[in-house]
């Protein structure tokens, strides 16, 4: 529901909720479009996907980092991903973007973790 303004036909007061996606005509937060991208398909083969590893260390106050990169746009495929390296690994991480960060060094654990789902792991 919403009054415009009589002479100028701009919105004056409204009680919808946020900004609507042109796409899909939702609300931004439930916007149907940005799921579908978030669940893009993802390569048929696991081998086709290259994870580079890499250790960091800087402006993480001295903490070792292992970040996992170079992985698909896809929430899902990363959280469920994180969860595993997080379990054969036994320690905690997160998911940021389009990586994975693990808490240590543990490149080799998750070299071995990947090469064993059939990633191709560089680094």
């Amino acid at each position: 529901m919403s009054q415009t303004d009589r002479g100028k036909g701009r919105l004056v007061y409204s009680t919808d909720v946020g900004r609507v996606c042109p796409g899909c005509g939702w609300p931004t937060a439930d916007c149907k479009c940005s799921r579908r991208a978030a669940d893009a398909v993802l390569p048929s083969r696991l081998g086709q996907i290259v994870a580079k590893l890499r250790m960091e260390k800087k402006g993480r106050a001295g903490k070792t980092v292992t970040v996992v990169a170079g992985l698909p746009r896809n929430a899902a495929f990363l959280r469920e991903l994180c969860q595993e390296l997080k379990r054969a690994c036994g320690t905690g991480g997160a998911v940021s973007d389009d990586t994975i960060e693990l808490q240590g060094d543990l490149r080799d654990r998750v070299r071995e973790y990947l090469v064993k789902k059939e990633f191709v792991v560089k680094g």
